[in-house]
């Protein structure tokens, strides 16, 4: 396979970070998640344990639906008094992705690194969602509890990835714009999404 990075956005339940992994593996390439933050502390100096809480900071912002922070690629130093801000962490997310994604074929799950990635012309732009009903019986299915638990729990993460997107990059996370190809996982199971999938990259790289 030729020089391709895939990102993956997905809305939960819809199965998309284990299609993403499987996807992976079946192409024999590295699939980069929550390891993102691991490498991205090592290389800062930062304790990994700030980029978990830089996340639930967000959450708690008033204005985080609303502001805007568009990622534009610069690091800060350890001078910096900016050094462990909420913004300099996620550049530094940024900034393996980029680095990750110049020097190997990989999958990249979430983190907005189809914005990141945006100009490379390598790279594969997938989103993965699901009917409402679809998610509440996936999640059920791996973790159990009601479904009126389920569906505030999808409500709430769905909430938050918009808001995370919408703040880092001035997008909307779930526009169709956004992507290359979007794909409905319900009613087909992951080995068959994983054969939509491949056809739509060797199609798209000819």
């Amino acid at each position: 396979m030729e020089h391709t990075v895939i990102t993956i956005a997905r809305s939960y339940g819809s199965g998309g970070r284990t299609l993403g992994k499987k996807l992976a593996e079946e192409l024999g390439i590295h699939c980069y998640d929550r390891e993102l933050i691991r490498m991205a502390s090592d290389q800062s100096g930062i304790n990994e344990a700030l980029f978990g809480q830089a996340d639930e900071k967000l959450k708690r912002m008033p204005l985080f639906r609303i502001a805007k922070r568009n990622y534009h690629g610069e690091v800060l130093t350890p001078d910096s008094d900016e050094f462990v801000s909420n913004d300099n962490l996620f550049n530094y997310q940024a900034k393996i992705i980029r680095e990750v994604a110049a020097e190997e074929s990989c999958i990249i799950i979430g983190r907005c690194a189809d914005y990141i990635l945006r100009d490379e012309d390598y790279v594969k732009r997938l989103f993965f969602y699901a009917p409402k009903e679809d998610c509440i019986a996936r999640v059920k299915e791996q973790n159990g509890g009601t479904e009126r638990e389920i569906e505030k729990k999808i409500a709430k993460i769905d909430k938050y990835r918009a808001d995370y997107y919408k703040y880092y990059t001035g997008n909307e996370w779930n526009d169709v714009r956004n992507y290359d190809f979007c794909l409905d996982t319900s009613s087909l199971s992951y080995d068959q999404l994983i054969q939509v999938v491949e056809a739509y990259l060797k199609i798209s790289a000819n």
